[in-house]
């Protein structure tokens, strides 16, 4: 059977905490929790990712990254709604700069799932969107011709139409000082249709190195249909990384997180960062904190080949970029 488009599933998605409990046989006990934690942050996944769950268990390492908990309702001592520091670093509408010779341009607010553990759950995107005025955005860079790499985040870039996508791209083009440019996406992982022949064609247009990162956190993420859409990438001559958060309850283990990389690798996608959880209020249920987390790299470590173990970094608020925790 055809799958449908990608704009028809990403408009299909679950954002009934009831409806996803009954697609996956669970007890309605989980349903006011869900309910209530909610309408803080909504729920959203797509049908594809949610056929990748394990009916009837609750503690299901993809179903644990979408469902809505009472644990978010809490409020946790350090955690709170700007965990990186990334208010301080806007520069204009929709751009921010952290570190020395990369910008990050918020492209969108929209996803197409809501992870719970997102640092950008709390993030202000009404008042930070540069409402398709690529260029002023392409001006503010090219006021600073230290700037090098432009990074496409968001919320997720591929939520917007790929005209859109090459809107911006083709504002960039023009500036000579630019070398790379990285996308930021979870959306092929979620939503396999998305990698269709215009985004294709897009990429292999681009004018500049490319970097695709993606964000896959457990072995399971990973069907025939993501690795299809990894292959179409790969077609595009963009270098292909994977970005990864330590997560209780989900890849918090040697295990996992060895089978993620060699899932990884085997699909053509290079393991890169494994991020501790970034204090952002919601998602402390999820810490695993940085002794343990060492720990269980350590063993990694012990079992794969060093190109095949992430680094394991975190995120400090006005640091020069991101801190590698030593092991």
């Amino acid at each position: 059977m055809k799958r449908p488009d990608w704009k028809t599933a990403q408009a299909a998605a679950v954002t009934d905490p009831a409806r996803l409990l009954d697609m996956l046989g669970l007890a309605d006990a989980l349903l006011p929790a869900a309910l209530a934690a909610a309408k803080a942050f909504p729920l959203r996944v797509p049908h594809a990712y949610i056929q990748r769950m394990k009916s009837g268990d609750p503690a299901d390492p993809l179903l644990r990254q979408v469902l809505p908990l009472g644990e978010e309702l809490m409020d946790a001592a350090g955690f709170g709604p700007d965990p990186v520091g990334e208010s301080r670093a806007h520069i204009a509408p929709g751009l921010l700069q952290k570190y020395d010779g990369r910008v990050l341009l918020t492209t969108t607010g929209a996803c197409g799932v809501h992870c719970r553990y997102c640092f950008r759950r709390h993030f202000p995107y009404s008042e930070q969107n540069p409402r398709r005025d690529w260029k002023a955005v392409t001006a503010r860079i090219a006021a600073d011709t230290g700037i090098r790499e432009v990074i496409l985040s968001g919320g997720d870039p591929l939520t917007l139409d790929t005209s859109r996508l090459r809107e911006i791209t083709n504002a960039l083009a023009p500036l000579p000082q630019l070398r790379r440019l990285r996308l930021h996406t979870r959306q092929p992982v979620v939503l396999p249709e998305r990698v269709d022949a215009d985004l294709l064609a897009w990429l292999q247009e681009i004018p500049f190195d490319l970097a695709i990162v993606l964000h896959i956190n457990h072995a399971n993420e990973l069907d025939d249909a993501l690795r299809e859409a990894i292959a179409a990438l790969r077609t595009t001559g963009a270098t292909l990384l994977n970005q990864s958060v330590l997560l209780r309850g989900v890849n918090d283990s040697a295990d996992a997180l060895v089978n993620l990389s060699e899932s990884l690798f085997a699909a053509g996608v290079l393991p890169y960062y494994l991020h501790l959880l970034d204090p952002v209020a919601g998602a402390a249920h999820f810490d695993v904190p940085e002794q343990e987390a060492r720990e269980i790299l350590i063993d990694v470590h012990a079992r794969l080949s060093g190109y095949l173990v992430p680094r394991l970094v975190r995120e400090i608020p006005e640091r020069a970029g991101k801190t590698l925790i030593n092991l």
